[in-house]
């Protein structure tokens, strides 16, 4: 075991789910952040488990093959970037192998069979200045001048810098007149920890096929002070379509309030994805990465195989982004989304489409489609109910069980998986090929670089009925499953505790429960009430966690 205070050689062999690169010494982990895979570092340890530590990164003694000089010079304290400094080519491979890598472990696929179904990264020509939108946060520097940037890693402190390289040109010109707007007509920024203060964040969307720019102010309050001042200027800009203001007094990380008022022009900038037009709203979900989500939604149509017959449910469809692609193709496409404004954009953008064959629910995905498939057998004396084809494109914590059961009945020729967080793809992608499917490709598309993030696409298939073999099993003879082999909080609590020398709460436990489908109870997952705060599980927490389950056989 090392202590605090000690410096040691390392060599960089993996990155964590923060970007942090990991080393081991004589089997003790490291955490080190700004290097990365194939850097052999000294590092000082900063904080000392039983098993593993945090290290801050003293030298560079051999650099990796793969370092590259970051274009930003905020790329190591800035949160936003985790991986600048390593070769784009380099975050293809450990995208790559991050897909791959959760598929065999958690999906407990088989290393040939991924082999063969796995296709290449798809990347992009130009890493950079690729995001449509920002969210950048206000706050006042010791001389009590107004400034944005964006955060601290695991902070929110605010690094002042107007021009982030992830974003479009046009968005220092933009925060520049904001900051001096606020400077002439002493608007002030808000201050989280006394609650005052005006100005919180400046949300800018930009339409890389129109060309068209939206400014949306959030503000701690109900009215833009002198606001002609701010149009005056903004409108000068070449592309500004739309400029609003959302108000948000809540006492909350949340950054968007629920509504906007327009200050200018109109409340939503369009844009195109291939010949698909959008209406995008301040408070619109919208792929932040055009060029790549073209790519995306490309393989979701090209996996799904349309002939023009087929009844298509596009699950988590958000504003109908692939479900008016799919709709090109398809007879029929059915989209569910939660948020209700998604589901009134959805409609919208079909409408100015022209697209006729799409229809919009609002609801949970888990919900609508088991009380459509339960619905549909009463009122057809008892048929199923079936579709040809099932999209879902699921948050970061993937789908419900009650949602894969629904779609295994449902028995689809064809599922496509449209995920942003392959350890719970793995964990879906397992129920569905015990339960009657095979997967047939693999893809990740790099939406996020620079970042450790990656969205991946499968293809799956139901198998043929031939396939299956009819057995009689006793069900007495049967071993627990992985996830009926359950340990006790108290028992994973003092694993944890003895191999790496903390303390975990049940609450930090039923998150990462809860992330790869094992049932919890309600009280452990909820918070009390919908105005409380519940803490999440630090990244650190959560592999550690996911440790004691693969110990104790529970994933």
């Amino acid at each position: 075991m090392l202590n605090k205070n000690d410096v040691v050689t390392v060599e960089i062999t993996d990155i964590g789910v923060g970007g942090e690169g990991i080393g081991r010494v004589d089997g003790y982990t490291l955490f080190i952040k700004d290097a990365i895979i194939g850097d052999v570092v000294e590092a000082k340890v900063m904080k000392a488990k039983k098993n593993y530590g945090y290290a801050r990164m003293m030298e560079i003694i051999h650099p990796s093959a793969d370092r590259v000089e970051p274009k930003c010079a905020f790329a190591r304290k800035c949160g936003g970037c985790q991986i600048q400094e390593m070769s784009y080519e380099r975050q293809l491979a450990f995208k790559e192998q991050k897909i791959r890598g959760n598929l065999e472990r958690i999906g407990g696929f088989d290393r040939g069979k991924i082999d063969a179904v796995m296709e290449s990264v798809a990347g992009m020509d130009e890493p950079f200045r690729y995001r449509n939108k920002a969210q950048f946060p206000f706050g006042t520097d010791k001389e009590g001048n107004p400034v944005t940037g964006f955060y601290a890693g695991r902070t929110h402190d605010i690094i002042a810098n107007t021009e982030c390289i992830l974003g479009v040109e046009q968005n220092q010109e933009i925060l520049e007149i904001i900051l001096q707007y606020m400077k002439e007509n002493r608007v002030a920024a808000y201050d989280e920890k006394s609650g005052k203060g005006l100005i919180r964040h400046a949300l800018i969307r930009y339409g890389f096929a129109t060309k068209e720019i939206m400014v949306c102010l959030v503000i701690n309050g109900t009215k833009l002070p002198k606001a002609d001042r701010l149009i005056k200027k903004l409108i000068q800009l070449e592309g500004m379509t739309s400029i609003t203001f959302s108000p948000n007094t809540r006492r909350d990380n949340v950054i968007m309030g629920d509504s906007y008022e327009v200050l200018w022009g109109q409340g939503f900038i369009t844009d195109y994805i291939g010949n698909v037009k959008y209406q995008i709203s301040p408070l619109s979900f919208y792929q932040v990465n055009p060029v790549q989500t073209e790519k995306l939604y490309g393989l979701a149509l090209e996996y799904a195989d349309l002939k023009g017959t087929e009844t298509v449910w596009d699950l988590y469809c958000g504003i109908g982004t692939i479900s008016l692609f799919l709709a090109q193709k398809a007879k029929q496409v059915y989209g569910v989304e939660i948020v209700p404004q998604a589901i009134e954009d959805a409609k919208n953008n079909a409408k100015i489409n022209e697209i006729n064959n799409a229809a919009f629910y609002v609801g949970k995905a888990e919900e609508v489609l088991p009380d459509y498939y339960e619905e549909y057998a009463k009122t057809h004396g008892g048929e199923k109910a079936r579709a040809d084809v099932i999209v879902v494109d699921p948050p970061r914590k993937g789908c419900d069980e009650t949602l894969l059961e629904t779609i295994v009945k449902m028995e689809p020729e064809k599922v496509v998986y449209v995920s942003c967080d392959s350890a719970t793809l793995a964990r879906d992608l397992k129920y569905l090929c015990e339960n009657g499917y095979e997967i047939r490709k693999v893809r990740g598309v790099d939406q996020f670089p620079e970042t450790v993030h990656v969205e991946t696409v499968v293809k799956l298939v139901r198998k043929a009925p031939d396939a299956y073999i009819d057995i009689t099993v006793d069900m007495d003879e049967l071993d627990l499953t992985a996830s009926e082999a359950k340990a006790t909080y108290e028992e994973i609590k003092q694993y944890i505790l003895d191999k790496y020398d903390t303390k975990v709460s049940n609450l930090y436990i039923a998150q990462v429960k809860e992330k790869y489908g094992i049932i919890e109870r309600e009280n452990y997952n909820k918070p009390k009430s919908e105005n409380s705060k519940q803490p999440q599980c630090p990244a650190e927490k959560v592999e550690m966690i996911e440790e004691a389950l693969r110990h104790f056989k529970m994933i």
